[in-house]
């Protein structure tokens, strides 16, 4: 009733005000339509149909090497000579290569203790292993408390190094490249590298160190990250959905083919000869380990990937610790492909099949394309084509094609399965800014170098969650709002599939509101997922 009073209180010339602006805008749209918006998205929806099309070829071609790899496939003790290492009566420890231990750490309160306790406990000759803390850390507190952790480890006998620096020149890359300048570390032949929050098993070195010691073309052992807080919530599980298929079928694949895969930054050792001939750490990018495992490739270096030896580590637990994460490893490697697509076209070391995969398939298809298409076509051209009904699109590139890619990147998790429509919801909402961040490092924007270090809470993530098994949960309204727009984002959906299955006539209609709730709901869903700090 006071909507209506309200609306009668209005004076005429304003409600005429009101339909004149909406017929001018009526006019504006019908004359722009057919010359400009038609040609355009019509435009739009080739383009992306031929970029969904080459994703979707990578994803089928990887799926199935690594179903032939599991099936038929050598494991790398049988692809690579791997011995154990022995003991020998005359040489002694001095049979054992020298392996130096790098652990790059800034301002890690939460999980210096683990990171440090982990690296000391290895299991290795005491004499042929070196402990290098290094330590970036601009909270003096914190800095005492690494020193003094690395102080008393040293008592215990561990030869154990704490070195520091005057500036963080290069940040990660600059620390591990001062790190290795250092005397002591001209008589070891292996570095082993973890950040802070990774806690190596005792064995790891026994299970990786001996590849590089009888296959001298290998340059790094890559093992797998396990991941010790994946069930905190459901924005970890959703992560743990997208890095278990990194590394069950992207790692796998390029390592059993004898291509190309990234280093992964840490959980990984090298030899340090192949780090030399390659250039060194450099800190031209964020993504320091991309950059090194690229440069060493063109130089023929070959590398291995272990997915039966896993390292314990954190996944980031907030949402702005994620969304910084996600930034620079979505910026950074675009960033890499613009500064080094040139010189990998022009080297003479490795074959054209090695040049092809990883400019178009490692570089182009999933640093870059992956990205792209996610945001563009799925959140801003379907929804467009609901205003525009003259431009059509198959129901191969609308519903088909992501369907499968959907089922193929949800095999790497199991476990998971389930929760396929929350990681659609989930990977929505992160292609807004994985886009924004990879068209940032193609055009060397502002925010290009930018580096956040990942939150980590290493112990205080278990006293957190005892702390909260004994709270009782409430919800406000906000999150109660939020679960709505959640549970009809997801309804959309399903109802969206099954009107396009069946040939019935919402088909555009489901596209724009899927489209919509998968906004609404997955910010809102992200609200509801993260857990205060």
């Amino acid at each position: 009733m006071d909507r209506v009073a309200t609306t009668n209180l209005l004076p005429d010339g304003f409600l005429g005000s009101r339909d004149d602006i909406t017929e001018q805008l009526s006019l504006i749209w019908a004359q722009i339509k057919a010359p400009l918006i038609v040609p355009l998205l019509r435009l739009a929806v080739i383009v992306c149909l031929a970029m969904s099309a080459m994703l979707f070829v990578e994803r089928v071609y990887m799926a199935i090497v690594i179903v032939l790899v599991k099936l038929f496939g050598k494991k790398p003790e049988k692809r690579y000579k791997w011995e154990p290492l022995k003991d020998d009566v005359e040489l002694g420890n001095s049979a054992y290569p020298m392996v130096l231990v790098q652990i790059p750490m800034y301002n890690e309160r939460e999980v210096y203790q683990l990171s440090i306790g982990a690296a000391c406990g290895l299991s290795w000759p005491s004499d042929r292993i070196i402990i290098q803390v290094l330590d970036d850390s601009t909270d003096p507190i914190i800095k005492a408390l690494v020193e003094t952790e690395c102080q008393r480890w040293a008592s215990k006998g561990v030869n154990i190094k704490y070195e520091i620096r005057d500036n963080r020149n290069g940040y990660k890359a600059g620390a591990l490249k001062e790190g290795l300048k250092h005397s002591y570390v001209k008589q070891c032949d292996y570095v082993a590298i973890f950040d802070a929050d990774f806690q190596p098993e005792p064995d790891f070195l026994w299970r990786t160190i001996p590849f590089l010691v009888h296959n001298p073309q290998l340059a790094l052992v890559q093992a797998r990250w396990k991941f010790v807080n994946s069930d905190e919530c459901l924005m970890t599980r959703m992560q743990e959905m997208s890095l278990d298929y990194h590394f069950t079928v992207e790692q796998e694949v390029g390592s059993s083919t004898y291509a190309f895969f990234g280093f992964n930054g840490t959980a990984g050792v090298w030899r340090l000869a192949a780090i030399e001939e390659a250039g060194g750490w450099k800190d031209r990018t964020t993504v320091e380990d991309m950059d090194l495992a690229v440069r060493a490739s063109l130089r023929g270096w070959k590398f291995v990937y272990l997915g039966s030896v896993m390292v314990k580590n954190e996944l980031p637990s907030t949402f702005k610790a994620y969304r910084y994460q996600q930034h620079r490893w979505s910026c950074g490697p675009a960033n890499l492909f613009r500064k080094m697509v040139l010189e990998i076209i022009r080297n003479k070391k490795v074959t054209l099949w090695k040049k092809v995969h990883v400019i178009y398939s490692f570089f182009f298809i999933r640093k870059i394309i992956a990205h792209i298409v996610t945001f563009i076509f799925y959140c801003v051209v379907l929804p467009a084509t609901v205003l525009v009904p003259e431009v059509e699109v198959p129901k191969w590139g609308a519903v088909y094609i992501p369907c499968v890619i959907t089922l193929l990147n949800a095999v790497g998790t199991p476990r998971s399965i389930h929760l396929l429509v929350f990681w659609i919801l989930f990977e929505n909402v992160m292609s807004l800014h994985r886009t924004k961040a990879t068209f940032i490092g193609l055009l060397e924007s502002r925010r290009v170098n930018e580096w956040v270090v990942t939150e980590k809470l290493g112990d205080a993530f278990k006293i957190k969650s005892a702390i909260k098994a004994f709270k009782k949960p409430r919800f406000r309204f906000g999150d109660r709002l939020h679960l709505l727009e959640l549970g009809a984002g997801a309804y959309l959906f399903f109802c969206g599939c099954y009107d396009v299955a069946f040939g019935k006539n919402h088909y555009y209609i489901y596209l724009f509101t899927q489209a919509i709730a998968f906004f609404i709901a997955g910010f809102g869903y992200i609200g509801t997922i993260v857990p205060n700090s």
